[in-house]
């Protein structure tokens, strides 16, 4: 069974930055591709970076340039780190493995102040 828990969401001024944690379980984490999506009030879940299994990256336009997305298959856990943090970027953010069905972890909560 897949199991997915997110951390170091915050409040975090405009401009700012945080670093997003997933520590992964239940899969050979190196052999999956693994996302970051974020829901913001009101909007459907959006996905907005990934990274295949060989380390490879994709970013959602909307945060291209200030997020980047990094896994340690030795601590199976994905990483994203967040710079130049906008208030259009306040939302949960869940990680996900890219080609399994699992239900969604926690999420970790992002707010960024104008």
């Amino acid at each position: 069974q897949v199991r997915l828990v997110e951390s170091g969401g915050g409040l975090v001024q405009a401009g700012g930055s945080l670093r997003l944690s997933c520590a992964v379980s239940g899969i050979i984490f190196s052999n999956n591709g693994m996302a970051w999506y974020r829901q913001a009030p009101g909007k459907q879940r959006e996905r907005v970076a990934y990274i295949t299994s060989g380390s490879n990256p994709n970013y959602a336009d909307s945060v291209k340039g200030r997020f980047t997305i990094s896994r340690d298959n030795a601590k199976n856990t994905v990483y994203l780190q967040m710079n130049g943090l906008k208030p259009e970027d306040t939302g949960v953010y869940y990680c996900k493995v890219l080609t399994v069905s699992h239900d969604w972890g926690q999420g970790t909560q992002v707010t960024v102040s104008s």
